[in-house]
């Protein structure tokens, strides 16, 4: 069976062409996502692509924000879509772009099933005591998570990795890339995340605060500020751009840092130290820690960001990562302390194998 996956992001659209069973690749491509207008035609080049390589019997669509009312892979309808439009308040950055590619490959593909998968859904039996947030009930405020279907790929390949069965494993995944979180996993299982009702919470970001003091926002509220500008200034303004004021991208920070660039030094020690402190925070979750695992653009790509974090984290007793031989998942400390692995994010592996299974 072949499977076309299709992961919409902010501003790029990821499409894999997967068999299933045995997740063999048959092909990808990454192309831009200029806003929902061009979603029609992004899908179609895509499609136009990758269907020289295989027959599309079925589609994947990654979805960042299910609610409570996806909690599971699920064939899309017009009302499934109606119901992801309604999220997007909540994830606008993402939701209202997947609606628009999901309505796209319908149009294109109408002969084949849709099934939406849900980043949110790996997190839905989340602990009372975690997914409750300490405000007014009436507020109807709950954590979600997000980053699943990354976290899900992590734990797999690092229990792959260590000859462990997933039973008996736990650890951190810390997903780093432009959206960042951490997860601690026990057995499989999700039982703390950094990420919360949005996207919004947890750690510094490339281009978003993470959790920041809510008083900031009552000032700036209280000063006359427009919650759009709020809004924009948190997700678009923020975290690694803020800091540093030439971007986000972590390869170019490291180079100007390593020229003397002072503010792109201090947003990288920014970044180590709040992902360090979110992964010690979510070891407190767990029973033990056997692994932490970095996955990501950042978290698989930056050898300096894994050892600056692991550098913070000695005091548990975590240890100093190697270099990766490859591009390839590795072990890349197994002295003393947690095991340190790297792994390459593979979302649409899952969506392939929950798309076969429905």
């Amino acid at each position: 069976m072949a499977i076309l996956v299709l992961n919409a992001g902010s501003s790029s659209l990821k499409a894999s062409l997967i068999h299933e069973p045995g997740g063999v690749t048959l092909a990808t491509t990454t192309r831009e996502l200029g806003g929902q207008a061009d979603a029609r035609l992004t899908v179609a080049g895509a499609i136009s692509q990758l269907e020289t390589h295989g027959t599309v019997e079925a589609v994947g669509h990654r979805v960042v924000h299910g609610g409570t009312s996806f909690v599971e892979p699920t064939v899309v309808d017009a009302s499934a879509i109606a119901r992801i439009r309604e999220l997007d308040a909540l994830a606008p950055l993402h939701n209202a772009v997947a609606a628009e590619v999901i309505e796209a490959a319908q149009e294109l593909l109408p002969g084949v099933p849709h099934v939406a998968c849900f980043d949110t859904a790996f997190h839905h039996g989340l602990p009372e005591a975690w997914r409750r947030y300490p405000v007014p009930e009436a507020w109807g405020a709950q954590r979600f998570g997000f980053h699943g279907l990354s976290v899900a790929w992590a734990f797999e390949r690092a229990a792959a990795l260590l000859g462990t069965p997933p039973e008996q494993l736990s650890l951190v995944v810390a997903h780093l890339g432009s959206g960042s979180s951490v997860t601690a996993v026990d057995r499989g299982v999700s039982v703390n995340t950094s990420m919360g009702m949005t996207p919004l919470e947890g750690l510094m970001m490339g281009t978003r605060a993470g959790s920041i003091d809510p008083g900031i926002l009552l000032k700036q509220l209280r000063s006359g500020a427009e919650v759009e500008t709020l809004a924009e200034a948190l997700e678009h303004g923020s975290g690694l751009a803020a800091v540093s004021g030439q971007g986000a991208d972590v390869r170019k920070l490291e180079a100007a840092s390593q020229d003397g660039d002072a503010r792109a030094s201090l947003a990288l020690e920014m970044f180590a130290a709040r992902a360090a402190a979110g992964i010690a925070a979510m070891a407190t979750s767990l029973e033990r820690l056997d692994a932490v695992v970095f996955t990501g653009g950042i978290g698989e790509g930056s050898h300096a960001m894994r050892r600056a974090i692991c550098e913070r984290l000695s005091v548990l007793g975590v240890p100093f990562p190697g270099e990766p031989p490859s591009d390839e998942d590795a072990v890349l400390a197994a002295d003393g302390g947690p095991v340190i692995i790297r792994v390459t994010a593979r979302e649409d592996l899952v969506i392939a194998r929950q798309v076969s299974s429905r």
